[in-house]
């Protein structure tokens, strides 16, 4: 069994439209983040570090570094320990940007259940027989089915092979 990933991080920037961006995080989830309600919440005005990133031009500069988003074109100074001054890039934490977020569900083209279901049903078989023919249970078969747990390839392979006799081909586009 897979450990939880405590810290989240983003992997990868997947759009951005407006003051939206769409990001997948280290636990497979798109989440959206809407910066316009963001900034709107948070209140910012003329004299804070996110005031320029209202302006759409300089918001789209965002780019990802150390699994955060990072705007290079807004300069942060802070002070080091020792008392040397820094310019950073201005940063959110992934964290703080995980829980401002919301999770997009993901469409059915890319959930497993639907096809497994839709195969099985083709084939005339039962969760049970499934079950019974691939080496798990029907409860996990319904649960697999209904895309509520997650589904490692491995097992993705027995039920496909040795349940549904047929063969798993996988295509990376």
């Amino acid at each position: 069994m897979r450990q939880k990933i405590k810290i989240p991080r983003i992997v990868k920037i997947e759009k951005i439209a407006g003051h939206k961006i769409q990001c997948m995080f280290n636990n497979g989830e798109s989440r959206m983040l809407d910066f316009e309600k963001i900034f709107t919440q948070w209140g910012v005005s003329e004299n804070d570090f996110e005031y320029p990133l209202l302006d759409e031009n300089e918001f789209k500069k965002v780019k990802l570094k150390n699994y955060t988003l990072s705007w290079a074109n807004i300069e942060i100074k802070v002070k080091a320990k020792n008392g040397e001054s820094l310019i950073l890039p201005y940063e959110i934490g992934a964290d703080v940007l995980f829980e401002l977020s919301e999770e997009i569900k993901e469409s059915s083209k890319y959930r497993y259940g639907k096809l497994i279901k839709s195969a099985r049903l083709k084939a005339g078989l039962t969760q049970q027989q499934l079950a019974i023919k691939s080496g798990t249970t029907r409860f996990y078969i319904s649960r697999i089915e209904n895309d509520k747990t997650d589904l490692e390839m491995s097992t993705f392979r027995k039920i496909v092979e040795a349940g549904l006799g047929k063969k798993l081909k996988l295509t990376i586009e």
